[in-house]
């Protein structure tokens, strides 16, 4: 089986603070401890990075394993690991520097503050194929609201109400603002010598957009593509459903790439399609599952729920052909029960304080860790 799976990993951020779900600023101390984390710009969060695999049961304990160690750290210090990806209870107007002679930090907090200060989940699938890695691309940035969609969890900012699904993806500074279609690997490389002369771009790390081309000499050596769109997903099992459907949309392209390469398939231009896909982004961030979207084959409306259920009908045989097709199944749960922020919202609304949406999803958090092969006790 997963000798026809691509490499996988992730980029995890993670917000740490008090059982309350009030934020503390702990990056430095953990990363003088734990070597496998690496501190952000604001010590409220950190980050750790799995190593790539294909087979989703070590996938899953790859995830888990730093997560465990870190809140047994946390819990010698009476603090734990918060759900959620803004600063649901906490500050946004104090950035909290965790090292005050980097200059870049200096950078982020004068350009940015705390519009970065956020938690996600960036998903890596490895390509060697640079053709096929740009296909791959423009498919995943053309679906990527989807994602989004699946993965909402930051309602909430200082403690109210946002209005958006993603408070998250609203207030991020994509950078640079608009990112074309990228036609081949030889347009990507001279984009991005482009902005790095105009200073859009500061280095060849800062293209934060939905997805973008990773490897290890960037722009010039690539091996695989990072979505970046997703907010924090703390259940275990729903992240790699989600990542599930990522792989399977990429090897059903590379099965037939005159079908799902947007440039082949599709009415649209790469203008047309470049802005097509910011607005669903957008649409997604506020609505997330119930948002009306446009499909990038002809621009069509659609709703972002039941264009969720057209591709996990799509892939489902070759699910099963490759043996992952029970690591789609929580994907009908998020799709009937909602996303994190639409349980949320639903809970609020019927009278559950803020307060105790966070307490009750910090200890749910905690527990899903240790039931990510009992997808069964999970989703019922």
């Amino acid at each position: 089986m997963s000798k026809s799976l691509l490499l996988k990993g992730f980029e995890v951020e993670l917000f740490t603070g008090l059982p309350t779900g009030k934020h503390v600023g702990v990056s430095v101390a953990v990363t003088r401890d734990l070597p496998d984390f690496a501190t952000e710009p604001d010590q409220r969060n950190l980050e750790y990075i799995t190593d790539p695999e294909s087979d989703y049961s070590f996938l899953g304990e790859a995830l888990l394993l730093p997560r465990r160690k870190l809140r047994k750290w946390l819990a010698s210090r009476q603090l734990t690991l918060l759900p959620g990806s803004t600063l649901s209870l906490g500050d946004s107007g104090v950035f909290e520097r965790s090292d005050q002679f980097n200059p870049y930090h200096d950078l982020i907090e004068k350009n940015y503050g705390t519009r970065v200060v956020t938690a996600s989940i960036h998903i890596n699938l490895g390509l060697e194929d640079l053709q096929m890695l740009f296909a791959a691309l423009r498919l995943v940035r053309c679906e990527a609201a989807l994602f989004l969609a699946l993965s909402a969890s930051s309602p909430f900012l200082d403690g109210r109400l946002t209005g958006a699904h993603s408070q998250r993806w609203l207030q991020f500074p994509l950078t640079p603002a608009k990112v074309p279609i990228f036609l081949s690997h030889a347009h990507y490389v001279q984009w991005i010598e482009e902005q790095l002369a105009n200073g859009s771009m500061r280095n060849e790390r800062h293209l934060w957009t939905s997805v973008r081309p990773n490897g290890p000499r960037r722009p010039y050596d690539l091996n695989r593509i990072e979505l970046r769109i997703c907010d924090l997903i703390t259940n275990p099992s729903i992240l790699l459903a989600v990542t599930a459907l990522l792989e399977l949309r990429v090897l059903s392209l590379l099965k037939n790439p005159s079908e799902l390469d947007p440039l082949k398939a599709s009415e649209l231009d790469a203008n047309e399609l470049a802005a097509l896909s910011d607005a669903n982004d957008v649409n997604a961030a506020k609505m997330s599952l119930d948002a009306s979207l446009h499909h990038w084959k002809d621009g069509s409306q659609v709703t972002c729920r039941n264009w969720i259920e057209e591709l996990l009908d799509l892939v489902t045989p070759m699910a099963m052909e490759l043996e992952i097709s029970e690591h789609l199944r929580p994907l009908r749960f998020v799709l009937d029960r909602g996303n994190q922020a639409m349980q949320w919202l639903h809970s609020y609304e019927t009278g559950t304080t803020m307060e105790d949406l966070l307490k009750e999803s910090i200890i749910q958090m905690q527990n899903e860790e240790f039931s990510i092969n009992n997808s069964e006790e999970i989703f019922g």
